[in-house]
């Protein structure tokens, strides 16, 4: 990595990425280790998480790490005005590393200009979230058997979808075809597919989503319509539903597709699909657990046995 802080999944070289993904298998094996011993941890969380944060801090306890920090900005001195530099610089006394999650694009990369302490973003924004990017790398490697060549389909909100957007930088390195569909006013934005364009990768936008689409695809990510990200409740209401994956749309599907969500959902995915072996998203949440342990040993330069 270009640096002891990990902000945004373009820091990593397909090595790096090899490397962790190597570590993280090393950990589901044998997740208890107490690496971490005589450390303390900084979970920051100023927008609302339930599975990054109990993940990391999960990571960190079977590490043998102590946590400090909190889950609502509301009970903290930010609510009286304190800047975010003030509050890292603050927390760098206490901590050797900082897990942040801010609303704003860009706060991780500030906090880790301010601060020695490495920084982890656990989600900035509609901008990154590369803890859940390795963590869909080695869901995705743990189910396909390999990263490369793969056709990985989104859908849904891919215009605020910060994880879609790490996925497609983490994934430029394994020469995969996407396939985007969203209805117009969430369509991927231009940066990201820019990015395809210049890096050479495939892609096709569609507003429908078809059995068709669904049938060529091996990675089948569901996301879904962030209300959080609205400013319009009318545009909000117009698309929240707009796409539901159903068993029966999944009947003529590759035997190896594997069906993929940051979580939370809301009605993007029927519940009658969690019975069906091709869903793969729980399992992808529990995967985090051993992807963030194997990232906070990267960033803190701790070895990592088999």
């Amino acid at each position: 990595m270009k640096s002891k802080s990990l902000v945004s999944i373009d820091q990593c070289s397909k090595e790096d990425i090899l490397r962790i993904l190597n570590n993280a298998r090393k950990f589901e094996a044998n997740p208890n280790r107490k690496v971490l011993e005589g450390k303390v941890a900084a979970t920051l969380f100023f927008e609302p998480s339930t599975r990054t944060r109990l993940s990391f801090e999960t990571a960190v306890n079977r590490l043998g790490g102590r946590i400090i920090g909190f889950s609502d900005a509301s009970t903290t001195s930010s609510s009286k005005g304190e800047t975010l530099k003030d509050t890292i610089l603050m927390v760098s006394n206490y901590a050797d590393l900082i897990i942040m999650r801010h609303y704003l694009e860009g706060a991780a990369r500030y906090a880790s200009e301010v601060t020695n302490v490495p920084i982890i973003n656990a989600g900035d924004g509609a901008n990154q979230h590369p803890s859940q990017t390795m963590l869909d790398l080695y869901s995705i490697q743990k189910t396909q058997g390999r990263l490369t060549g793969l056709t990985i389909t989104m859908v849904g909100d891919l215009k605020y979808g910060r994880t879609v957007h790490s996925l497609i930088v983490g994934m430029s390195h394994f020469n995969p075809t996407f396939k985007f569909v969203a209805p117009e006013e969430l369509k991927m934005p231009d940066e990201q597919k820019n990015f395809c364009d210049n890096h050479g990768i495939k892609y096709q936008e569609y507003t429908e989503f078809t059995e068709d689409i669904i049938n060529n695809t091996d990675i089948l990510y569901m996301t879904r319509v962030q209300r959080e990200r609205f400013t319009d409740m009318e545009e909000y209401e117009r698309v929240k539903n707009v796409y539901i994956l159903k068993n029966d749309m999944l009947k003529n599907s590759r035997d190896n597709l594997r069906i993929m969500h940051p979580l939370p959902r809301v009605n993007e995915i029927a519940y009658d699909i969690d019975d069906n072996p091709k869903a793969y998203y729980i399992q992808q949440a529990h995967n985090g657990l051993f992807a963030r342990q194997a990232i906070i040993c990267d960033v803190l330069n701790i070895p990592v046995e088999d």
